[in-house]
């Protein structure tokens, strides 16, 4: 892994990111997701400081795992290694659109007639 894929994994592994489990180097289908979780439907990318935001192949990939259920967030290397917090604050964010509300309860309580 590179340096900022290592920092990243740092915070990510063990379940100790919003308590998602998140896996590296996970296969789906023929790619290979840097980061991604299966709950809720998460793959995160780290690119390179040579990588092109307009990379049609990118585009491909991302196309293909959505079209599996997966969100797609990506971050630059120099995201990481000059401001990891506001990356992280941005993919709690991510993580609690994809999560389901809670149930709302009836003002009453759960035994309301």
């Amino acid at each position: 892994m590179s340096e900022p894929e290592t920092r990243m994994w740092l915070q990510l592994r063990a379940e100790r990111f919003e308590s998602v489990k998140f896996r590296r180097q996970k296969v789906i289908g023929r790619y290979v997701a840097d980061f991604a979780a299966n709950e809720p439907k998460l793959v995160v990318e780290i690119d390179g400081d040579t990588h092109d935001v307009d990379d049609p192949d990118d585009a491909i990939r991302t196309r293909f795992l959505e079209a599996e259920g997966y969100r797609v967030v990506r971050y630059t290397n120099v995201d990481v290694m000059q401001n990891l917090e506001g990356v992280l604050i941005n993919l709690t964010s991510v993580i609690a659109d994809l999560r389901p509300p809670l149930p709302t309860l009836s003002p009453e309580g759960e035994r309301a007639k």
